[in-house]
């Protein structure tokens, strides 16, 4: 097992960043208000490690196709992913859902774990980690990413109101979507010169 820091920084970096703006920091927000928010943090982050599980798992066999479909691959993941974060609104998924309150630990978990298990399938994180495990090794991609998701999840749940207030999402937004996009671009320019 081979741990690389540069790639375990640039899947937290990257998987911090398009989390932030994300519905499932929301919904721990929401959640959190009416649960006891340490049993929401431990629900919200084994759904999230499974995710990454699946994801690392699936980039694993991205891994087993030739270099440059690999690269090419990529770069198309992180192009969509920077068109997505590029051109969301930020605002329009305001859902003020009615929430009543849950007691006790497992009750708490398993409704935290499922909000997230059920709203990550498919998501642009989920997408990202499968493509930063193809590239940059799965373990490394694997601890960055899980230590990313699971600190969002913590962060919305300590400090949500102080960060909507503070932080324009669209501007969080907008950063992540450069990122990608700069990783995509790099991506194309390393099938070339590869």
């Amino acid at each position: 097992m081979h741990l690389d820091p540069l790639a375990i920084l640039t899947a937290f970096g990257l998987i911090f960043l398009a989390e932030l703006p994300d519905k499932t920091m929301f919904a721990s927000l929401a959640m959190g208000t009416r649960m006891r928010p340490l049993y929401v943090w431990f629900g919200t982050s084994s759904a999230f490690i499974v995710h990454v599980a699946i994801a690392v798992g699936a980039g694993g066999l991205i891994g087993l196709l030739p270099d440059w479909i690999v690269k090419l691959v990529s770069a198309a993941l992180f192009a969509f992913g920077a068109f997505m974060l590029l051109r969301s609104g930020g605002g329009d998924d305001d859902e003020d859902q009615e929430v009543r309150t849950v007691t006790g630990f497992w009750p708490v978990y398993s409704t935290a774990f499922m909000a997230v298990f059920i709203s990550e399938w498919g998501d642009l994180t989920q997408i990202t980690t499968a493509n930063l495990a193809a590239s940059n090794g799965a373990w490394s991609t694997a601890i960055g990413s899980a230590a990313a998701l699971m600190s969002v999840s913590a962060l919305a749940l300590l400090a949500g109101r102080f960060i909507a207030k503070r932080v324009p999402l669209k501007t969080v937004q907008r950063i992540g979507g450069l990122c990608m996009l700069a990783l995509a671009i790099w991506s194309v320019i390393e099938i070339f010169t590869g």
